[in-house]
């Protein structure tokens, strides 16, 4: 478990302020609203929110980093909250509900990363390179609040029907356009998502419908009432932008599978 507190940084002769650098703490840690208590995101335009609660990346994915770069990199190095253990986070699907320790979370979006992971990494062209990588991380919204901590374990206790893989999220998002059509038969999505989709898809086909509506599941479980998140000044959320650097919320719960499955754990 990492958090972090905004600080200033000076960026090509600008003061950048950022929480980007997080630092694994010991012991329980209580996820509330839409942060871990202890974590605060800097820029509440770009970051948080209730569907971006947590950033989850793979301890393996570090390793993978760490030697294409030479470099070694730690838990929270890639501004992750979560870093887990034994699970391939490129298989996992969106709307997928995990219990760890005494929290429900639900998996969101893929990582789509702004600037600040090339100051983080020291460099311009990192963003490139991580999105080139298909090792996105995985946002979470906290259904329902909780203690947890390092060395909890992920069970996975509802998976959505579609099986409609987050990683494909950002496929599409980078590379293929002209699958925006799929995003919009995903209710978990943020709304957001939904929006960006039907911009696709008008440029693909102008004389097409105006707006082009994904099925609703409602307000999600643990969803604070608000539709969207707005400005705030405490811990708790913030706006996001559409997709171009970083990408947005709203959505909902999934339907329960056949039995809970055991997906290893956190750090």
């Amino acid at each position: 478990m990492n958090v972090g507190r905004p600080t200033e940084i000076l960026w090509h002769g600008r003061r950048v302020r950022t929480a980007i650098w997080k630092t694994p703490v010991d012991g329980p840690v209580v996820a509330r609203g839409v942060n871990l208590v202890g974590d605060v995101q800097a820029d509440r335009t770009a970051h948080g929110g209730p569907d971006k609660a947590l950033y989850a990346y793979a301890a393996e994915d570090l390793a993978w980093w760490s030697a294409q770069l030479d470099l070694e990199l730690g838990p929270g190095s890639m501004g992750e909250n979560v870093t887990t253990s034994g699970i391939d986070l490129a298989d996992v699907v969106v709307g997928e509900c995990w219990q760890v320790g005494g929290v429900r979370l639900q998996v969101t979006q893929p990582r789509i990363p702004c600037f600040k992971l090339g100051v983080r990494m020291a460099d311009d062209r990192f963003p490139e390179r991580f999105a080139a990588s298909h090792r996105y991380g995985l946002y979470l919204r906290i259904l329902a609040e909780g203690e947890l901590e390092a060395g909890d374990e992920i069970v996975v206790a509802e998976r959505p029907a579609h099986r409609f893989l987050a990683a494909d999220v950002a496929r599409i998002f980078y590379d293929q356009h002209l699958r925006a059509q799929e995003l919009l038969r995903v209710p978990e999505l943020p709304r957001s998502w939904h929006r960006w989709a039907n911009r696709m898809l008008r440029v693909a086909d102008p004389e097409g419908p105006a707006e082009r509506r994904a099925p609703s599941l409602g307000r999600a479980r643990g969803r604070p009432e608000a539709s969207e998140p707005t400005e705030a000044s405490d811990e708790r959320g913030g706006q996001v932008p559409e997709p171009a650097s970083c990408v947005p919320p709203d959505g909902a719960a999934g339907e329960r599978p056949g039995g809970a499955e055991r997906r290893a754990g956190w750090r």
